[in-house]
């Protein structure tokens, strides 16, 4: 599988793939006080079954980490990941249960 490049595109807020002509994303809230919220995964019909979701996913925690936020995952998609890779749960808010 390709290695995509992270996007944050901050006016759209949200995370993206650029994939040929498809764009995959995460599309999310970042408050002020160092919270964001992954709100909702979108991956075109095209793409779906190679991947592509997941590397977005651990992609986009990654950069979550690296800029020290907190994480509420509200998007299925994000919160199924991180029950399948549990060692993510060290960024999310401890007040949420997966």
């Amino acid at each position: 599988m390709e290695n995509y490049e992270l996007i944050n595109n901050t006016d759209e807020k949200q995370y993206e793939f650029h994939v040929g002509k498809y764009l995959a994303k995460i599309e999310y809230i970042k408050t002020d006080t160092g919270e964001i919220y992954l709100t909702h995964t979108e991956v075109p019909t095209a793409l779906e079954g190679q991947g592509i979701g997941s590397q977005l996913v651990e992609k986009v925690l990654t950069d979550i980490e690296n800029n020290q936020l907190r994480l509420i995952p509200l998007c299925p998609f994000v919160a199924g990941y991180i029950k399948k890779h549990p060692d993510w749960r060290r960024i999310v808010i401890r007040a949420v249960n997966l």
